[in-house]
């Protein structure tokens, strides 16, 4: 909240309880006895936020815009003075709401850059009986200190590649299952990747959210063992990876697997024979020129005909094409083809797994 610099030192130097500053190093050790309370506004939060924060915003969307424009275009003593206006009739309920999500009264504040907002709500719990910390630098230093950790933090991935329809997710999801660290990409950014990766999922979120959801899974992991990734392009639906953790995962060991064409139609079919025809015919017309005129309206006519086989065969006929292409261009320095035939995707886990162990035990990554 803008206040006055009078104001300010008045308060940080009252006896308000409000004592300790932590650092974002020792956020996630202090998340294990505080709740993260996030002050910032709905769309703030809404845009991105510290996995695991709740939302008790000190101004709502259109209050802030009314305070940050008096501070800019009158001065800081009347934005002081518009704030408490909005604050002061909302105290009260700030406080029963910290006491019902925290009955333990040990919380961490924190707004954008650690400033005012925060110092504000702290100054407010901290009056009212709570052990209270502020996160020095805000939700700022969190972005900041995550996106150097994508391009620090070495990794040793393994990426699991192969053609579409190879049924690349259930085989890693079976990899997890046997105790086997995975990063989900597509499950995070609900979406498969291709122009059919939409149908069926939740609403993509924000790349914001995105990049703060794949932190907080990676710094969960041992980095000394593999963690399996399907092979991604740079965006999966509007999501992009971001461009640190890009360049590992493209430097990455990768194994490509193949599976006949039938079994990989099969897979196609049980995904995708569920869905909308609507949503199948949007999803080719995204690939029509590539897809050429003449498949492109065989694929339709087959929709019609509730023949999914048929238009799950010619979709194939494109993505293999351009699966060879990718392949043939891949960057990567190490590849590995590994064909199955009838396996189950149970016992393709349990081979890649073994072929895994035998050749990257040591981190591949230097």
């Amino acid at each position: 909240m803008p206040i006055g610099k009078k104001q300010w030192t008045a308060l940080k130097t009252g006896n308000n309880n409000l004592s300790k500053i932590a650092n974002i190093e020792k956020l996630w050790e202090l998340q294990n006895e505080r709740l993260v309370i996030d002050v910032r506004t709905p769309a703030e939060f809404e845009k991105g936020h510290i996995p695991g924060a709740i939302n008790i915003p000190l101004f709502s969307n259109e209050e802030r815009v009314v305070v940050g424009t008096a501070y800019k275009q009158v001065n800081p003593e009347e934005a002081l003075m518009k704030g408490l206006d909005f604050v002061g009739p909302k105290m009260t309920s700030y406080i029963r709401e910290a006491k019902n999500m925290c009955p333990n009264r040990k919380v961490l504040v924190h707004c954008w850059r650690g400033g005012k907002r925060s110092f504000s709500m702290g100054w407010l719990l901290g009056i009212a009986g709570f052990d209270v910390m502020t996160l020095e630098g805000g939700y700022k230093a969190y972005r900041n200190f995550i996106h150097q950790a994508f391009s620090e933090k070495k990794l040793n991935m393994l990426v699991l590649g192969g053609r579409t329809g190879c049924g690349k997710t259930s085989i890693l999801h079976a990899i997890e299952k046997k105790e086997q660290q995975f990063i989900d990409l597509e499950g995070m950014a609900n979406h498969k990747g291709s122009a059919f990766g939409g149908i069926g999922e939740n609403p993509q979120p924000t790349i914001e959210s995105f990049e703060n959801y794949l932190y907080e899974t990676i710094r969960k992991f041992d980095t000394e063992k593999i963690i399996w990734l399907e092979n991604e392009s740079r965006n999966i639906g509007r999501v992009f990876i971001h461009e640190g953790f890009w360049k590992q995962f493209k430097k990455a060991p990768l194994i490509n697997i193949e599976l006949p064409f039938d079994r990989r139609v099969e897979h196609l079919v049980e995904q995708y024979g569920q869905s909308s025809i609507p949503d199948l015919k949007d999803s080719f017309k995204k690939i029509q020129k590539r897809l050429g005129g003449l498949s492109y309206q065989e694929a339709i006519e087959a929709l019609d005909r509730g023949e999914i086989d048929v238009a799950a065969s010619i979709a194939l006929s494109y993505y293999d094409k351009s699966y060879q292409y990718m392949l043939e261009n891949n960057e990567t320095p190490d590849i590995h083809l590994i064909n199955f035939e009838s396996e189950s995707f149970d016992v393709i886990a349990d081979r890649l797994i073994a072929f895994a162990n035998e050749h990257f035990v040591v981190n591949p990554i230097s």
